[in-house]
């Protein structure tokens, strides 16, 4: 993003639900633009750390709605980049179901968003076996968790097409293609917000989230070396989330895949690191990372929608250049 659009979000209202490791990332650089910035955590911490920075915040659950009347609607920007916070599958419904209804019904209570950007991600795509995975693909059988973030895709979808295809809000599923919901029958109340945006991250990495570092140190990686790993960098989420906020207003209720340009086998990405700390490759598990419940399937997520809508482009461009500038620092 330039200087001069800075401009476009000085005094304008950005609200945060999420105060984790994105959403505290756009709050500082929201301050930086001269926005307005709120945010709601469940973090105490966070919330000292952000206030300190000089956010308004909210500690809160999301999935509750006693903080409504805490947080005026009408909000130029809203960003959903909540976690499920642990729990299992019942934290994956609280946070990500039970928050998006939460925003939902905030925002046609207090007033309509200007532009809602929520942060899914890309294991909402069950293709494996090298496959190259736009936004057209398949959501179907991507297992439990990844269908809870698809269905609360869906929710959003729906709350802004006036279009609950699937009976009442809540009881969507997870087979939507396109960018819109699928027909169906009208309803009356308003639009959550002006436009939406749902962005899909691939593998999240940058400074302070070193876990494959971590891994390739400790000589053994989690999952199969063949695989093709898909990465994001930090920065470049942030990047494509101001895109989405600064894009024309005819551009509009998408779903944009967010990841590199340098898809890479695990192995030649553990491999590449552990030559730059000068120690042996790692070997690899063959079982899933922590807190997952398969291996991630091989296949290569493609970002040409992004980067064709929104005219972004990553900073860090294969992970070379990302893990490179971590390993300086």
């Amino acid at each position: 993003m330039t200087a001069n659009a800075h401009g476009n979000f000085s005094g304008k209202r950005l609200v945060i639900f999420g105060a984790g490791y994105v959403g505290a990332a756009i709050a500082r650089e929201g301050l930086v633009r001269g926005m307005r910035v709120v945010a709601l955590t469940r973090n105490e911490e966070k919330a000292a750390a952000l206030r300190a920075a000089g956010a308004e915040v909210v500690v809160a659950d999301l999935a509750d709605h006693g903080w409504h009347d805490r947080i005026p609607g009408g909000a130029d920007f809203v960003l959903n980049c909540v976690s499920s916070g642990g729990g299992g599958l019942s934290g994956y419904e609280r946070s990500y179901l039970g928050g998006m209804k939460s925003i939902i019904g905030w925002s046609r209570a207090k007033g309509t968003a200007g532009t809602l950007v929520y942060t899914s991600s890309t294991s909402v795509y069950p293709q494996g076996g090298g496959f190259r995975v736009d936004e057209r693909a398949e959501t179907d059988g991507t297992g439990e968790r990844a269908s809870v973030l698809v269905a609360a895709e869906n929710l959003l979808r729906a709350s802004s097409t006036r279009d609950v295809s699937h009976g009442e809000l809540g009881k969507t599923v997870s087979t939507a293609k396109g960018d819109r919901a699928a027909p169906g029958p009208s309803s009356p109340r308003s639009d959550a917000a002006a436009r939406w945006f749902i962005l899909r991250l691939a593998g999240i990495y940058g400074p302070g989230r070193h876990h494959l570092l971590e891994q390739v140190k400790a000589r053994e990686v989690a999952g199969r070396g063949d695989y093709q790993l898909n990465l994001i960098h930090l920065e470049d989420i942030c990047a494509a989330v101001w895109s989405a906020f600064q894009a024309p207003s005819e551009v509009k209720d998408v779903v944009l895949n967010v990841a590199d340009d340098g898809a890479a086998t695990k192995a030649e990405i553990t491999s590449w690191i552990a030559a730059q700390l000068g120690i042996p490759a790692p070997h690899f598990s063959g079982e899933p990372a922590a807190g997952r419940r398969a291996v991630t399937p091989d296949r290569i997520i493609v970002n040409t929608k992004l980067k064709t809508m929104l005219g972004w482009t990553p900073r860090y461009r294969s992970f070379q250049e990302g893990y490179a500038s971590l390993l300086r620092a």
